[in-house]
């Protein structure tokens, strides 16, 4: 028997709806109906009576309520049991240095709260950092542009600028503000460990077409930049400002384009943990 079917079950039956239960979960409804109707079959009982008009718990689901919130309560007294013992935070992140200077903050403002920890940092592709989340091998994530994930809480968290990179010596490099639109002739550099919410904020700005270069590190496609008078990239505030190369400049965009920065935890993270997690990372508008 899965935790996972339990928690779902804890929840419809709070809900009494399972619309509004799949929402409380950020999952599709129709993956709470399968969860549900396969603890049902292991049990051998309905759990709930439904109509079109309404959901109510049989009198077996009322048995089995109080039941499955101990087991969850004593699953998550493990989880913290182990944690503690273990004293140590696992954060997904991107690669490329993507959230440095706000990892060294967070991990800061943490250690004030709760000194005795350890920290490792694992480099994951979004999708895939989600996905660990999920399975339990990291503790959280942070990720940009992503407005729900199935299965996990999404905390905005904190608004980050984005910024134009362009060689010194190009047309545009004296200016205190460029458009997308003065930039659209030259090349679009991007690399594998570029974030790609950065490349959707642009295609949502309305750019057209794919970036001319996908490959290597966010270092070298500054080298990359620095070295061509056309090219340019586009990276948010937080990695805009760790470039230290005098071959480029980094320039605001006009208008202002920003995207969304989240803590992401797993649904079961008490919330006052997860609160925690969103003071330390987040900040009012970065960038």
């Amino acid at each position: 028997m899965e935790l996972r079917a339990l928690r779902y079950f804890v929840t419809v039956a709070d809900e009494l709806h399972f619309g509004r239960a799949a929402e409380r979960l950020h999952i599709a409804q129709p993956a709470v109906s399968r969860q549900i109707a396969g603890l049902e079959r292991e049990l051998g009982v309905r759990l709930f009576d439904r109509s079109s008009r309404r959901v109510r718990l049989t009198e077996a689901g009322d048995r089995v309520l109080d039941v499955a919130r101990e087991a969850l309560a004593a699953a998550d007294r493990v989880r913290v049991a182990a944690r503690e013992r273990a004293g140590v935070m696992r954060i997904g992140t991107g690669a490329g240095g993507q959230f440095t200077a706000r990892l060294e903050r967070g991990i800061d403002a943490l250690r004030e709260q709760a000194p005795g920890f350890d920290v490792v940092l694992v480099d994951l592709p979004v999708a895939a950092r989600l996905n660990a989340l999920r399975q339990g091998e990291i503790d959280l994530a942070l990720a940009r542009g992503v407005r729900s994930a199935p299965g996990l809480r999404v905390l905005p968290s904190w608004s980050e600028s984005v910024f134009a990179v362009v060689s010194a010596r190009h047309p545009a490099a004296g200016r205190a503000a460029v458009g997308l639109a003065e930039l659209a002739d030259g090349p679009l550099r991007t690399s594998q460990d570029h974030d790609p919410s950065v490349v959707t904020a642009l295609r949502d700005a309305g750019l057209q077409g794919r970036p001319a270069h996908r490959r290597g590190t966010v270092h070298d496609t500054i080298v990359e930049v620095g070295s061509d008078q056309r090219s340019w990239t586009v990276l948010p505030a937080d990695q805009a400002a760790e470039i230290r190369s005098t071959r480029v400049r980094v320039i605001p965009l006009e208008p202002q384009m920003t995207i969304t920065g989240s803590v992401v935890v797993s649904t079961d993270l008490p919330c006052a943990c997860a609160a925690a997690h969103v003071a330390a990372f987040g900040d009012a508008v970065a960038g």
